[in-house]
């Protein structure tokens, strides 16, 4: 159990650590691309979908059968859908306002951004409490995905990885612009991606140490339901918004062979055995 823990961990620091890749966006580059980031994101979307329906669904079905595996499924995309109610969603949106906000400054001076700086830096930090929130039930995914073996983990952590950089520009832009200070919106993206491997450490010694087979499948069966929920609900409207329908679905599309061959290429690089 403890070594499942510190691998559970190790991935889960992975993809929280991954929101400050999506600062660096911000840090190095006055103006970041949208379009690459709603290319990003339509990519990790289609890495979701992929964990989710070919990998996490399609074991649990085959492990649990199909009633029993789809109630778990939707038992998941409506727990996740319940708790999304009640989180400030993580968006783009207010950056690319923010931005909008910047350029109209610096035509006309800094007068209307000093205005709002303080509306700006709480949106940051909503948005921040928001991601971090969205991203405590991720780091219980890997930890889950890691107890049934080392490939569940470690493309669970991938695909969270990449799906969590747009969300460390969400925070840093809003922030840097708020406040001015790069070190500022670095350090509040990355810490909100640290939610994720606290979510492991809890459900740790939430959950008994050995697990009935057909409960962990059937729980790995709901965490596909809030990857595919997460996917359809958040990323795929923004990939859609910032790429363009036909280029994010394209993305969508490369991001599930590319998952595709990561599974392929795991399963024969792994001994089947293997269960950290």
């Amino acid at each position: 159990m403890d070594s499942q823990v510190l691998v559970a961990l190790a991935l889960s620091l992975v993809g929280g650590l991954s929101t400050s890749i999506g600062a660096l966006f911000v840090v190095l580059n006055e103006a970041p691309n949208l379009k690459i980031l709603g290319l990003l994101q339509g990519f990790a979307a289609g890495l979701m979908l992929s964990i989710s329906f070919l990998d996490l669904a399609h074991n649990a079905i085959n492990s649990i059968g199909f009633l029993k595996a789809n109630l778990w499924f939707f038992g998941g995309v409506i727990f996740f859908g319940i708790i999304a109610n009640f989180i400030p969603e993580p968006t783009l949106a207010p950056s690319s306002d923010v931005r909008g906000k910047k350029k109209s400054g610096d035509e006309g001076g800094k007068d209307t951004l000093k205005k709002h700086r303080r509306q700006v830096l709480y949106s940051g930090i909503i948005t921040a409490i928001g991601i971090s929130l969205h991203n405590f039930p991720e780091g219980m995914a890997v930890f889950l995905g890691s107890m049934k073996g080392l490939r569940v983990g470690v493309n669970l952590a991938l695909a969270i990885a990449l799906h969590n950089i747009p969300e460390g520009v969400a925070v840093a832009l809003p922030v840097y612009f708020a406040t001015q200070s790069k070190w500022q919106a670095f350090k509040l993206a990355t810490l909100s991606g640290f939610a994720e491997p606290l979510g492991v450490i809890i459900v740790a010694y939430l959950f008994p140490s050995s697990l009935s087979p057909d409960i962990l499948e059937g729980l790995l069966g709901a965490v596909g339901g809030v990857m595919a929920f997460l996917t359809l609900h958040e990323m795929l409207p923004l990939a859609f918004d910032y790429a363009g329908q036909k280029q994010a679905v394209k993305a969508v599309f490369l991001g599930m062979a590319f998952m595709s061959a990561s599974l392929y290429f795991l399963e024969i690089s792994l001994p089947q055995e293997m269960s950290l």
